[in-house]
């Protein structure tokens, strides 16, 4: 490759297991990074995906994090930077399978759970990557967050709401830590055919009437595509975006607009 996007190392990715996360991981790839899939319980489906990603000629690997678990992390991170010498991008795709109700049906169990995973998690990693990133001489975080961040999605706040809560924290890093040549950025993810949304539709949370008004809010009409969320993460994370930091690229075929 002539027109390397990335420095050596790999990209960390938390939510390698899922759906969306792991077609992420696969754009990294074939952009050139070698990758390293983070996953919570779903060690067989990582380890697939890391598979398939080395069949095509690119480094993987698979290392297991509890994001609610600071030390975790910190091993986690650790353990990719021994794989691959440098961790040199965190993409945080991590989420939890949240119901689709009113923010006035919610327990506060919920909305703990909710938190724990997404904000707490997100700012596990974040402190935890942050000397490592400095030591480097910089590096980059991608967050995978929401439309509904954008224009409000009804019943979708225990998705949107910790999000939203991170878009603040990706902010935050950018002004504080681009002086260490540090970046982060968001990805705002619209309906995408695949990870979250498929396994909400196989079990009727979405009736035709919620999605015949989603095809009204769209520009395009059509669901997105898991690797089209991928595309708009390399380019943030790579040296194209070198001068990119504190922003959001939506990816939703127009929602709202």
């Amino acid at each position: 490759m002539t027109d390397r996007l990335f420095p050596e190392g790999a990209t960390l990715l938390f939510g390698g297991s899922g759906g969306l996360g792991g077609a992420v991981a696969l754009e990294f790839a074939r952009a050139g990074s070698a990758v390293a899939l983070g996953y919570r319980g779903n060690r067989e489906k990582a380890e697939a995906m890391a598979a398939e990603i080395a069949a095509a000629g690119v480094e993987a690997s698979t290392v297991q994090a509890d994001l609610t678990d600071r030390a975790s992390v910190e091993a986690a991170i650790a353990a990719a930077v021994e794989r691959h010498g440098r961790v040199h991008s965190i993409v945080f795709a991590a989420g939890p399978l949240v119901p689709q109700i009113y923010m006035s049906q919610v327990t506060p169990e919920q909305w703990k759970a909710a938190f724990a995973i997404e904000v707490d998690g997100f700012f596990n990693v974040v402190q935890a990557a942050l000397p490592h990133f400095r030591a480097a001489g910089g590096g980059s975080f991608v967050h995978i967050g929401s439309a509904g961040d954008r224009l409000w999605p009804g019943k979708d706040g225990l998705s949107v709401v910790p999000k939203a809560a991170n878009e603040a924290l990706v902010r935050g890093i950018a002004r504080e830590e681009g002086r260490f040549g540090i970046r982060a950025n968001s990805v705002l993810v619209g309906v995408i055919a695949g990870g979250m949304f498929d396994k909400l539709d196989a079990i009727g949370h979405f009736d035709e009437a919620w999605k015949e008004a989603t095809q009204k809010s769209l520009s395009i009409k059509r669901y997105g595509k898991p690797a089209e969320i991928g595309h708009a993460a390399v380019f943030l994370a790579s040296d194209r975006a070198a001068y990119v930091t504190g922003e959001q690229i939506s990816v939703s075929g127009g929602f709202g607009v």
